[in-house]
C-alpha cells in the first residue's frame, strides 16, 4: 500500500506524563493499561467505576495508577489534580457514554459532556505543562441522515438524542477553545497547546459490563442461558475492537506533541466498510464462538429513537495519520471470546489485557511491514 507510514514509535511514551479523565471506564481502563505497558507516568481523574464488576477494578488499576476520584465539574479538585501531576498530554474521556441513559437524564448528560468538557479545557488553559490534548467524542456526533456512506469530519454535526447532541456540543466547545484560547497562529507565543478531537465507532472488547451495550448484553445472556433481548436487530454499526481507536488516539496525541497544531482538528477512527455489521450478525457470530445456539428475541416495548445506519469515512486518518484498522470484526469477536474465557478461568485480568495488546502490536507491526 503506497504511502503507508511506519508503525508508531511506541518508545515515545516512555516517561511521558499523561492525565486521563474517565480512566475508570471501559475505554479509559484499556488506555491506562496500554500506556502503563509503554512506560508512561499516568494520573487518572474519574468517578468510581461505572459498573460492578469493572475492568478497572478487576485489573487492579487502583493499585497501579494514581487516580483522583472526582467529577470533572468539580473545578477546584480538577485544577488541584492537574497542578500536582503537571501532565504533558491529556486524554479527556470522562463522559456520560450511554444513549439510552441520556433520555433518562438529559440535563446530567449535557452537564457531563458539554460543561465538563469546557471545564477541563478551561483548566488546561492555566497549565504550563500541557502540550497535547485529545478530546474523545463519538461517531454519533454527526447529524445522522441514515446515509449508506460514511460521515466525514467536515459533515454537519447534530444529534437526535441528548447523548449524540451533547457530543456534538463537545465538538463545538473544543473547536471554540481551539480558536479562542489555543489558536494555531498563537502557538509558541501565547500558548503551547495543540488540541484535537477524536470520533470513534462502536467499540467492543473484553471487560465491558455496561448496561444497554450489545456485547455485555450478549455475554450476560450466555451466562444466564437466556435469549438476548434486542431492540433493533437489523441496525448496522461500525464495530471495532477497543484497541483500534485507542491506537488512533495514541498516534494522534504523539502527532500533536511533536508537530503541534498541524494536527489540531477532528479525526475519525472507524472500521472498514466490510466490518459495518448488523446487530443480529454480531449476536450470531459471538454466540457461535461460545458454542451456544444463537437465539434472540425482539423487545417489543416502546423505545427511544436510535439511528439505524451509521458509518464513518476514515480517509483523512488513513492519509495524514497513516492510521488503518488492524483487526477485522471477526478477529475482534475472537479476542472478546478469549478475554472472557480467561476471565472465567480467573486468569490475571491485567496480564490478559497486556497479552492482547502485545498481540495487537504484533499485528500492527506485521501489517505495516507488509505495506512498506
Amino acid at each position: 500500500m503506497e504511502g503507508m507510514g511506519k508503525m508508531i514509535d511506541f518508545s515515545f511514551w516512555k516517561g511521558k506524563k499523561v492525565l486521563i479523565t474517565g480512566n475508570t471506564g471501559f475505554k479509559g481502563a484499556w488506555l491506562s493499561i496500554w500506556l502503563s505497558k509503554l512506560g508512561a507516568e499516568i494520573q487518572g481523574y474519574a468517578l468510581v467505576p461505572p459498573t460492578q464488576p469493572s475492568i478497572f477494578s478487576e485489573a487492579n488499576l487502583e493499585a497501579r495508577i494514581p487516580t483522583t476520584i472526582g467529577n470533572i465539574l468539580d473545578a477546584e479538585l480538577f485544577r488541584k489534580t492537574l497542578d500536582e501531576c503537571n501532565p504533558e498530554i491529556v486524554f479527556h474521556m470522562a463522559a456520560q457514554p450511554i444513549v439510552r441513559q441520556s433520555y433518562t437524564d438529559p440535563v446530567g448528560t449535557y452537564m457531563d459532556n458539554v460543561i465538563g468538557t469546557a471545564q477541563v479545557l478551561h483548566t488546561i488553559r492555566q497549565s504550563r505543562s500541557v502540550k497535547a490534548v485529545v478530546v474523545i467524542t463519538t461517531d454519533k456526533c454527526y447529524e445522522n441522515k441514515e446515509w449508506e456512506w460514511g460521515y466525514r469530519e467536515i459533515d454537519t454535526l447534530g444529534g437526535y438524542d441528548p447523548y449524540s447532541s451533547s457530543k456534538a456540543c463537545a465538538e463545538l466547545v473544543s473547536s471554540s477553545f481551539r480558536s479562542s484560547f489555543f489558536n494555531p497562529k498563537e502557538y509558541g507565543h501565547t500558548h503551547n497547546v495543540a488540541l484535537a478531537t477524536a470520533r470513534a465507532g462502536n467499540v467492543i472488547g473484553g471487560g465491558d459490563w455496561a448496561k444497554d451495550r450489545l456485547v455485555p448484553d450478549i455475554i450476560r445472556s450466555i451466562e444466564s442461558k437466556e435469549m438476548v433481548l434486542l431492540r433493533n436487530p437489523h441496525a448496522t454499526r461500525p464495530w471495532q475492537h477497543v484497541l483500534e481507536p485507542l491506537y488512533g488516539y495514541l498516534l494522534l496525541a504523539q502527532k500533536l506533541y511533536t508537530k503541534g497544531p498541524e494536527f489540531g482538528e477532528a479525526w475519525n477512527f472507524g472500521p472498514k466498510d466490510t466490518d459495518v455489521k448488523s446487530v443480529v450478525w454480531i449476536v450470531k457470530h459471538l454466540m457461535q464462538l461460545w458454542g451456544v445456539k444463537d437465539g434472540y428475541t425482539i423487545d417489543s416495548n416502546n423505545h427511544p429513537h436510535e439511528a439505524h445506519v451509521l458509518k464513518l469515512d476514515c480517509s483523512k486518518s488513513s492519509s495524514r495519520l497513516k492510521w488503518t484498522p488492524v483487526w477485522d470484526v471477526s478477529n475482534a469477536l475472537q479476542k472478546i471470546h478469549e478475554w472472557y474465557a480467561a476471565y472465567a478461568k480467573r486468569n490475571d485480568v491485567f496480564e490478559t489485557c497486556i497479552s492482547q495488546i502485545d498481540n495487537f502490536e504484533d499485528y500492527l507491526h506485521n501489517t505495516k511491514s507488509e505495506a512498506l
